[in-house]
């Protein structure tokens, strides 16, 4: 499966390029009649149930001509909502300026589960506002990252 999912991966982000989205996730899961494959997209300002119908067309007519996936499969095309994760600097540096939460490896000022404000993504490190304290955190010591839903 590694080869397909390799290839589907390249055929979604052709795709979602195309019309103007990125790709947060591409999985094929299950097994054998049950295969289910799930992509995420996103894009400046959201996402829309038309643009993900428009992304879900797009993927069908490329997987038909490729003929990638045996047999039936669903495909689900939708967004990584609104408490979406948050992996690499790309993506934390997209969410400048926004609310997340964050579960490190080690303990920054004593706690391994912080909230705050996302105010600088780096190559190496991200800066968050708790309080009225700035950490400084190496993505190497988050463990779980991701938008925290502000109402």
């Amino acid at each position: 499966m590694g080869r397909i999912e390799t290839r589907i991966r390249q055929l979604a982000l052709e795709a979602a390029g195309g019309l103007g989205y990125t790709v947060e996730a591409v999985e094929l899961l299950g097994s054998g009649q049950r295969l289910v494959l799930r992509i995420k997209i996103d894009k400046e300002g959201g996402v829309t149930i038309r643009d993900c119908e428009l992304m879900s067309r797009e993927m069908g007519a490329l997987l038909d001509v490729e003929d990638l996936i045996p047999g039936r499969y669903l495909l689900e095309v939708s967004s990584p909502g609104l408490d979406r994760p948050l992996k690499g600097p790309a993506d934390f540096a997209r969410q400048k300026g926004k609310l997340i939460r964050v579960s490190t490896k080690t303990p920054f000022e004593g706690q391994t589960f912080l909230i705050g404000r996302l105010e600088e993504a780096e190559e190496d490190l991200f800066f968050i506002r708790v309080g009225e304290k700035v950490l400084e955190i190496p993505y190497e010591a988050v463990s779980k990252a991701r938008l925290e839903i502000e109402i």
